[in-house]
């Protein structure tokens, strides 16, 4: 007979204000990364700094495919290692541990970038921005384990959503400041704009790393397994016991697909929207910097009205809404001419973007079974599924730029995926999720 895997909970008050506020301040501190960089300021800076045309391993591609598949290997990869950590996570007692190291690989990756000057360093630019990317998404899963664990289920939805509001926040002062340096140069002894970006790589990296330290204080502290046994053998059951409990449920399994559509256009959306907005439309950087503070200042209430929303109808109303809306996006995006439809399109991709976001984090929350805690191996499929559907967003929006030579059909391509969600989640059903009150 298997023998049971001894797992190591502290007792813990749940819906503490003073754990919770930190909680939501690690979104505060990483969200600077995903707006200021993979957003708003990077991918122009990469596009200026390399040629419209460079040769990777033998194969010529161009610069905004190179950007695209970047960021699709950095997933791949926090895709491969992540499930295997968090079951390590689970068994013996590593969540904050691993939160750390994903916080520090990430901001000192993204402050490397300061050495990223043109194609001489190209690639300082490219690994600086994976490993930047895998520390974001690596810790990622691991703070999303959290929710459950400091929160009851019915504040599973506002807290989510008070996270992704705190981290639009935070990224928005921290955008303003890198903005005021940018357009303001000669203040700072810069010659130019372009050489004041880089300052803004340092500015996130010291971001990232300061205000993490506010939910790494308060946050449950890890209760480590003194034992001999091997750590990742026994991380690998942990996984598989999660991977039983969610195989018996088809609820489950059918969101974690509807999940893995959406979100490969909604992350293709958000990473790319700038290359397209620069190469297509023609913006300029502190252009596009000012429509991108406009857009999360309307993220912040998308996000609480959508959790208002999973309140009076349910969460799986609130998502299929939003759904709707970011399919018509995807259409309406191939025909923009201009920047001020561009804006439009922008101003309604800022309704739905936080509230899609907030609400799937805390919708697939509800799936886990109660008092569970092993919540880190359960969120490394959510976590998987994210990863799994960026890469295949970006990569599909990349390659049939490649093929087509025109951006226009990759934005239109990515309505396919929230279509098969829409099919997809018409399907799911789960009465913890559908109880929501009238």
């Amino acid at each position: 007979m298997q023998q049971e895997i001894p797992v190591v909970v502290a007792e813990f008050k749940k819906n503490d204000p003073h754990v919770t506020t930190g909680w939501a301040f690690f979104d505060w501190a990483n969200s600077a990364y995903s707006l200021v960089i993979t957003v708003a300021i990077f991918p122009g800076y990469f596009l200026s700094m390399t040629n419209d045309s460079v040769t990777i391993l033998g194969y010529r591609m161009s610069d905004s495919t190179l950007y695209a598949w970047s960021i699709s290997l950095a997933y791949l990869i926090i895709a491969a290692v992540s499930p295997i950590l968090s079951g390590i996570a689970d068994y013996g007692g590593y969540k904050k541990a691993f939160l750390r190291f994903f916080t520090m690989l990430g901001a000192l990756a993204c402050m490397s970038l300061i050495f990223f000057t043109g194609m001489s360093t190209l690639w300082v630019g490219v690994t600086g921005f994976i490993l930047a990317t895998i520390g974001f998404a690596g810790g990622m899963v691991f703070y999303n384990a959290f929710l459950p664990i400091i929160a009851t289920e019915d504040r599973y939805d506002a807290l989510s959503a008070k996270g992704y509001s705190y981290g639009f926040i935070g990224s928005v002062i921290l955008l303003v400041a890198n903005l005021v340096v940018i357009m303001n140069f000669g203040w700072f002894g810069f010659p130019d704009g372009l050489r004041a970006v880089p300052t803004a790589f340092v500015m996130v990296g010291l971001w990232w790393i300061g205000f993490s330290q506010i939910p790494l204080k308060r946050l449950p502290a890890d209760q480590h397994l003194h034992t001999d046994e091997n750590l990742m053998k026994k991380g690998y059951q942990e996984l598989r016991k999660a991977m039983r409990t969610l195989n018996t449920d088809f609820n489950a399994k059918a969101y974690l697909v509807s999940f893995f559509c959406f979100n490969a256009g909604v992350q293709a959306v958000l990473l790319l929207a700038s290359t397209f907005a620069e190469k297509v439309l023609g913006f300029e950087t502190t252009g596009l910097i000012g429509l991108i503070l406009i857009l999360q200042i309307v993220a912040i209430g998308g996000a609480y009205a959508a959790s208002w929303l999973s309140k009076r109808k349910g969460n799986k109303f609130s998502l299929m809404s939003m759904l709707w809306v970011w399919t018509v996006v995807c259409v309406v995006g191939y025909f923009v001419k201009t920047g001020l439809d561009f804006y439009f399109l922008a101003a309604a991709v800022g309704v739905v973007m936080g509230g899609a976001q907030s609400l799937a984090r805390a919708t697939y929350a509800k799936f886990l079974p109660e008092n569970t805690p092993d919540t880190a191996s359960f969120f490394s499929f959510y976590d998987v599924m994210d990863k799994l559907s960026t890469v295949a967003g970006t990569f599909l929006f990349g390659i049939v730029e490649q093929l087509t030579g025109n951006m226009r059909y990759s934005v239109l391509s990515l309505s396919v995926f929230f279509v098969i969600s829409i099919v997809v989640m018409l399907m799911v059903r789960v009465k913890r999720m559908e109880t929501a009150p009238a």
